[in-house]
């Protein structure tokens, strides 16, 4: 498999994660039958915010935007898992896509068994290593049977 860019599709929404509404930064491509997804820059809603601040014992000031400033002040964006505020997650896509009449994106169904996962610390490497995954792909080094995870700050 050697798929060339121009038969890559681009999406504006984001291709996997629970809370991706949430993630300011998100990245998905879909390159033959597979779709690579990026996500990171989680911000939860205002709720909460309120409780992982509470936990930790951190106090917010003001109202509104002035809380919201004070909350990535004080705490940033939360990690989407161990060690990383972005990842990179490849998954097998069913052949389905989204038909809703509210959306009609095309965004393809996936398998969520994620072929590969990449951490990240930053927007610009999240968008680098989003870039190289994608070459792989394309190239064909992503089969079912390849399992490879890996964190990197």
């Amino acid at each position: 498999m050697n798929i060339p860019v121009h038969e890559w599709e681009w999406f504006g929404s984001p291709g996997h994660l629970i809370v991706a509404r949430d993630c300011r930064f998100h990245l998905c491509t879909l390159i033959g039958e597979y779709l690579v997804s990026t996500v990171g820059q989680y911000l939860p809603d205002s709720q909460v915010r309120e409780i992982l601040a509470t936990t930790r014992g951190i106090a917010l000031d003001g109202r509104g935007d002035a809380r919201l400033a004070d909350y990535m002040t004080k705490i940033g964006y939360e990690e989407i898992g161990s060690g990383r505020l972005f990842e990179t997650m490849v998954f097998k896509t069913t052949g389905e896509r989204c038909t809703a009449k509210d959306c009609a994106c095309g965004l393809p169904t996936i398998d969520p068994s994620d072929l590969l996962c990449k951490g990240y610390m930053t927007a610009g490497a999240a968008t680098k290593g989003h870039r190289a995954i994608c070459a792989r792909v394309a190239a064909g080094h992503i089969t079912d049977d390849d399992e490879i995870h890996e964190s990197t700050r």
